[in-house]
């Protein structure tokens, strides 16, 4: 059966989603295409179950070893990580069935199957007509468009000699499917997802060993934060190992263990773990969705686009973890919003990358907006650098974390902010401050000239800003 529409979207994650409820609102007549479930990535392997397994591990840990702090006596502290899964499945539903519902509202047709551009057809002069193979059986629906947005997203990516069993070698995907912890992980990767990965677990009381290929962690973050961060997963125990080298061949699968080798330093160690979870970035899903039926141009493994977010055929548009750049939910969306409102010819700004809040939600959490102190200095700029300690922030010492600062850092010449760069309890809620500051070209100046209330942990970045041209009050 063949179906017209105005704009058809291939991918119901959350760019996808989000791009179909903008072009709904403009009166597009709209389809989406999904091949598993609505929220895609995000809402069901990543962002929003990995989030809710941190709050499980945070309240443990609370509990466990921190709670007589405040004056809470608790004995005999345990862990159902049943119970955990249990809770996470939950949210994960309940947002499922909000995304479904906003789909009915929008009068947005829905297509569980699997999309592929088929050339120029019968269907169409143009490329880009979608034949879906139905998850139902039935036969395949033929979707007509005047414009389709591609937004598959992104998988996790292996290395050749460690591709994932799910069982002892793990993807990011696989471990939240966990049905119980390990005594103990070696992660491959110290980025974000590591990192993440790495907080959890030490939460729940696995022994988790991290091997980073760079010489820190987390390494697009400043470099101050890097050593923070380092600083205070060793505190905790965790090991972390920079500048190793894992040597795929060597990885061993006994009954109950996996070994794997690396270079450090030189020398060659062996790591033994219960399970290994291999972090090292995501690749796009680019394969059998009919790229060889178009004129659409990949480069390095992602879809080339314009900033209109258009590919080389005009009328087909592309979006998300599947164009590269930065692979955040929040960057999909809003990718997605751009080239519906481009579809509907209204003008708009190309998103400014520099303005896009970053988050890593591990213990301490971490954000930042703008460049690194590096990067500026690369750049050509002369910089002045404001830091200040959530130690001396009152609200800090009250919830029991006064872990972490916030840096800012500025141009010396013309005052205008570069970027922000936080570690800490709280800093992704703190960020959009930041984010704000640096949309509206704010200084310094005019951030301390915010009256922050008191107590509050949004004094730090007051007192930030002040210490760009070391005026900060409570230091």
């Amino acid at each position: 059966m063949s179906r017209e529409y105005d704009v058809v979207i291939l991918g119901g994650g959350t760019g996808g989603y989000v791009a179909a409820i903008r072009a709904a609102q403009l009166g597009l007549k709209t389809a989406l295409v999904e091949k598993e479930k609505l929220g895609g990535t995000c809402l069901h392997k990543g962002c929003m179950p990995s989030k809710a397994l941190l709050k499980s591990a945070e309240v443990y840990r609370t509990a466990k070893d921190h709670a007589e702090e405040y004056g809470v006596k608790t004995e005999n502290v345990t862990l159902d990580f049943k119970r955990v899964q249990e809770r996470k499945n939950g949210i994960v539903k309940q947002l499922h069935q909000g995304v479904q519902g906003l789909m009915k509202k929008g009068k947005i047709d829905v297509f569980e199957g699997i999309g592929r551009m088929l050339g120029p057809s019968i269907f169409s002069p143009m490329p880009g007509t979608i034949s879906v193979e139905m998850n139902n059986g039935d036969e395949n629906e033929i979707l007509i468009l005047k414009h389709l947005i591609l937004a598959t997203g992104s998988t996790p990516k292996s290395l050749p000699g460690l591709e994932f069993d799910e069982e002892m070698i793990m993807s990011s995907d696989g471990a939240l499917q966990m049905e119980e912890l390990p005594k103990s992980i070696t992660i491959v990767g110290g980025g974000v997802i590591g990192i993440e990965w790495a907080s959890m677990l030490n939460d729940f009381g696995v022994d988790v060993t991290v091997l980073e290929y760079a010489d820190r962690i987390i390494p697009t973050e400043d470099e101050d934060i890097s050593k923070e961060m380092q600083k205070l997963l060793a505190k905790r125990g965790i090991n972390v190992i920079t500048s190793a080298k894992v040597l795929p061949e060597t990885v061993e699968k006994t009954n109950g263990s996996v070994t794997i080798s690396a270079e450090v330093d030189g020398k060659t160690e062996a790591f033994t773990a219960e399970k290994m979870l291999v972090s090292v970035g995501r690749k796009a899903n680019i394969d059998d969705i009919g790229l060889q039926n178009t004129e659409i141009e990949v480069e390095n493994g992602v879809v080339k686009t314009k900033s209109t977010y258009q590919t080389k055929e005009s009328h087909i548009y592309a979006i998300g973890d599947m164009i590269g750049g930065l692979q955040l939910a929040h960057v999909a969306s809003h990718e997605g919003v751009h080239a519906v409102e481009h579809i509907a010819r209204i003008d708009n700004e190309p998103v400014n990358y520099d303005h896009i809040s970053r988050c890593i939600y591990s213990s301490p959490e971490v954000s930042s907006v703008g460049i690194t102190e590096k990067q500026a200095k690369d750049e050509g700029y002369k910089v002045k650098v404001g830091k200040f300690p959530f130690m001396a922030i009152g609200k800090s010492l009250v919830n029991g974390n006064s872990d972490g600062f916030v840096k800012i850092i500025a141009d010396a010449e013309t005052d205008d902010m570069l970027g922000v760069h936080m570690i800490g309890e709280n800093v992704t809620e703190l960020i959009s401050e930041a984010g704000l500051a640096m949309v509206l070209d704010a200084t310094p100046w005019e951030v301390a000239s915010t009256i922050h209330p008191h107590p509050s942990l949004s004094e730090v970045m007051g007192e930030a800003a002040l210490a760009v041209d070391k005026k900060a009050i409570h230091m």
